[in-house]
This record gives structure tokens, C-alpha cells and sequence, in this order.
């Protein structure tokens, strides 16, 4: 297991655990992060990382990422 931020571009990866706070675990869950769910990074933009989850684009920072374990 390690934190999203890690990942390579373009690897398809399962999110295996969400940390943080329970505000923290709400926001990444209404973003579509969900444990079991399938994300990818297209792309790293000035300390944000811009993924693919359930089939929409989101950008979250580098340290939200960081929340994110695959």
C-alpha cells in the first residue's frame, strides 16, 4: 500500500484505504474517492495532482493525495 501521490501517470490503481479526518474522509468521498473504486493520475499541475475517478477529472492537492492510499 502506498499514498496516491506515488502512483505513476496513467496506471489504473484501486483505492485501498482513505485517512484523515472524518471531514476530510466526507470531502474525498463526495469527490467520488471511495474505497474499492478504480483512479488514476493524468497529470501533476504545481503541487496538484489531477486524477480520473469514476469517470470524471478532479484536482486535488498533493496532500489530500497523500490521504489517498492505493
Amino acid at each position: 500500500m502506498m499514498p496516491l501521490c506515488f502512483a505513476d501517470m496513467g496506471v489504473a490503481n484501486t483505492i485501498k484505504k482513505i485517512g484523515g479526518s472524518p471531514e476530510v474522509k466526507k470531502h474525498l468521498e463526495n469527490l467520488g474517492f471511495v474505497v474499492g473504486g478504480d483512479v488514476r493520475i493524468v497529470n501533476r499541475l504545481g503541487g496538484n495532482v489531477i486524477v480520473n475517478v469514476k469517470e470524471t477529472r478532479v484536482a486535488i492537492s498533493e496532500e489530500m493525495a497523500q490521504k489517498i492510499m492505493i
